[in-house]
């Protein structure tokens, strides 16, 4: 059952510092509804105006009929006392008291990786999103990113062809932002789950992007920054996931390149310079086992994985060599090559350059 009281605190924006505040102080949550204004005052440190819309709130219809419209539209809502509470998120300081949920609440509680990026990302930033986010997607690690254009929206995209994704939002799950993204987060509740600590119909205010990126940095167990300018949103998650203890990861980019002057920064900082998917699973030790089967009988290849494996020397090849070679289309090479990795036949060395691991 949904503690109210949170509900109401949420709702009238009081500050995740002073929820917790109000955590603290009493055993349940719902005994600030009996409270008065001195008590508000006096033991949350609520301003004038903040107990004017708390006591104005409270006696009017406005959650329950966000509780009403809630039920219709088919979202949850996960305040910091459920067991359906992400685990990971609830470690971090000022944690988010209510959490809006559409979709498949249960990939809350999974292996979560955050992929996120500039919102106007090169050619290069685009194919390496799609292939870190296709990759670690079919191992069953779940992607999150904040549904911005650009990389996010890649990220998004390319996991729901390998796995699942989270999209946290940064207004009400009603309130879609972007508009382009409307179907693509309709696909996400479908197969994933898109989040919000804010109301159902929160405009997409600026203040609410950083309260967002701490969400998507908490799920996570580790993030990566694609490619993004010194004032990119991005760099912000890295530091929540820095501040969190989060593992932070940078794609590597040219020197004179605006959007890698904030990953190089990253990595002179103490980021996880990034290459291949193996350098995430290593630097998170996840027991994710990816067999390497050097015995070519019995193996079940695919034609197209056969084809693939015909073109890719020990020496490595390029994937745009691969798509001249082979005939095949990106997508097919890309699901082909995660295929052939989990099986030990090849190896990525660099940013999509591979490497066969067997005679053929």
């Amino acid at each position: 059952m949904i503690k109210k009281s949170l509900l109401l605190l949420n709702h009238i924006k009081v500050s995740p510092q002073k929820i917790q505040r109000a955590i603290s102080i009493f055993a349940d949550p719902d005994e600030i509804l009996k409270i008065g204004s001195k008590s508000l005052k006096e033991k949350l440190l609520f301003k004038d105006y903040e107990i004017e819309k708390f006591l104005s709130t409270k006696k009017s219809q406005e959650i329950e009929k966000e509780l009403e419209m809630v039920e219709k539209e088919g979202v949850e809502i996960i305040d910091i006392f459920s067991q359906d509470y992400p685990p990971l998120l609830k470690e971090i300081t000022f944690a988010p008291a209510v959490l809006y949920v559409k979709g498949k609440k249960e990939v809350l509680r999974q292996i979560c990786f955050a992929i996120v990026g500039s919102r106007i990302p090169t050619i290069y930033g685009l194919s390496m999103a799609e292939r870190f986010s296709f990759s670690l997607a079919s191992l069953g690690i779940v992607i999150v990113s904040g549904l911005a254009r650009g990389i996010d929206t890649q990220a998004h995209r390319s996991a729901l062809k390998g796995g699942k994704t989270i999209a946290v939002l940064g207004s009400g799950l009603l309130n879609i932002y972007p508009k382009e993204n409307s179907k693509l987060a309709y696909k996400i509740s479908e197969e994933g789950a898109l989040v919000s600590e804010f109301p159902l119909f929160e405009p997409p205010l600026r203040e609410n992007f950083p309260r967002r990126n701490r969400i998507i940095s908490g799920l996570s167990k580790g993030v990566l920054v694609v490619e993004a300018s010194t004032k990119s949103g991005a760099l912000i998650t890295a530091r929540y996931a820095c501040e969190q203890n989060r593992e932070v990861f940078a794609l590597p980019g040219q020197a004179n390149s605006p959007l890698s002057k904030g990953t190089n920064f990253l990595i002179r900082e103490g980021a996880k310079l990034v290459e291949s998917i193996e350098d995430v699973l290593e630097e998170l030790n996840l027991n994710i086992e990816v067999k390497v089967n050097k015995d070519k009988e019995g193996l079940s290849l695919s034609p197209q994985e056969r084809r693939i494996l015909e073109a890719i020397s020990e020496k490595g090849v390029y994937l745009e060599e691969l798509i001249l070679k082979t005939g095949l289309s990106f997508d097919m090479i890309n699901k082909a090559v995660v295929s052939l990795r989990l099986k030990g036949l090849i190896k990525e060395r660099a940013p999509l350059y591979f490497v066969r691991t067997v005679n053929i």
